[in-house]
């Protein structure tokens, strides 16, 4: 039986391919999908992904990690810099976790820079390729 990493997404990513382009590519989320799927395959891990707008909705995805994923990835787009409550979510998660961002948050304005989770190791600057590179180190 695989195992399953969550690969959360939050506000705007799923405008991936759209949305500033030459910050963020032109890579969508569905290429975002394949990616992980391709990459986890050969672990026998299965990912999970999902995107939403709203903490709230985040918040429950990483509770049901608790019982259904053996790890989460996560780009929290700009709840990185508010979110307390997905800090403390990711907190009661037992199993590893992978902070990763697409752009490098050091080299945008200053905002960017402050952020509030910085709870698990992270990946920055990746341009979609965010996810794999870390598959065995985040499920093995």
């Amino acid at each position: 039986m695989a195992q399953t990493v969550f690969v959360l997404n939050g506000p705007n990513l799923n405008l991936l391919g759209k949305r500033q382009p030459e910050i963020y590519g032109h890579e969508t989320l569905d290429d975002v999908r394949t990616q992980c799927e391709a990459a986890g395959a050969p672990h026998g891990i299965a990912i999970e992904l999902k995107q939403s707008n709203h903490e709230g909705q985040i918040i429950d995805w990483i509770h049901e990690a608790r019982e259904r994923a053996a790890g989460i990835i996560i780009n929290p787009g700009a709840f990185t810099h508010t979110s307390v409550a997905i800090l403390d979510a990711l907190n009661a998660f037992e199993g590893p976790v992978l902070e990763v961002h697409i752009s490098n948050v050091h080299k945008r304005e200053s905002f960017h820079v402050c952020a509030r989770l910085k709870c698990a190791p992270q990946e920055q600057d990746l341009q979609r390729r965010s996810t794999h590179p870390k598959w065995r180190q985040t499920c093995g």
